[in-house]
């Protein structure tokens, strides 16, 4: 993780979420492929569109491969992204717009699953406050199934996010453990909605 945060880089596993991430024109700073997969259509596009890009290409065998990912049966393609962090000033809310909040969320399945969610619904952005799990680990990065590519990502202190949720123009909904207002009761139309929710131990 030092060096993950001290390069801005991160890795996506699989052919199909390299792919994504170029046509979605994410930033690729290397491409790894297994030797056994060199000369299939796919993969040999998928490395020339890396090059194009300006990115380092290695062909490698697959213990290498299982050593960068600690999996005993790896992808056979590996992919190094520049990370993404939009700025929170940058949100300009539309009248339908939903971004959820997420404040020291610690567990990466938990972090992938929201992102799916996001994205399966339209939600516009995934706002980390303070202390949260790493977006791009390996695990966050697996859970998230490929919609780490498609999910707008924010990260804040939580004197930041108060500020600036204080000047938020919609709804402002958080959940709780006892919470006595069903989700489903609120009209959450015609106005920007901020869901806010809290970690693991607190809800």
């Amino acid at each position: 993780k030092k060096f993950r945060d001290l390069d801005q880089l991160f890795m996506a596993e699989g052919l199909k979420l390299v792919i994504d991430a170029l046509e979605q024109g994410w930033t690729i700073r290397s491409f790894v492929h297994a030797k056994s997969s060199r000369g299939k259509p796919a993969m040999d596009d998928a490395a020339a569109k890396a090059a194009a890009r300006g990115a380092q290409v290695l062909i490698v065998p697959e213990k290498i491969l299982t050593a960068i990912t600690r999996r005993d049966n790896p992808q056979a393609a590996v992919g190094v992204f520049e990370q993404r962090f939009g700025a929170l000033a940058s949100i300009k809310p539309g009248m339908d717009d939903v971004y959820v909040a997420l404040d020291r969320v610690r567990d990466p399945g938990n972090l992938g699953t929201i992102m799916r969610t996001v994205d399966a619904t339209g939600a516009r952005g995934v706002i980390l406050v303070g202390d949260c799990t790493d977006p791009f680990s390996l695990e966050t990065v697996r859970a998230t199934m490929g919609s780490v590519f498609a999910v707008p990502l924010y990260r804040a202190s939580e004197a930041e996010f108060i500020a600036w949720a204080g000047n938020w123009p919609g709804m402002v909904a958080g959940t709780h453990l006892e919470g006595s207002v069903d989700y489903r009761v609120p009209d959450y139309t015609a106005r920007p909605v901020l869901l806010v929710m809290g970690n693991e131990q607190q809800g």
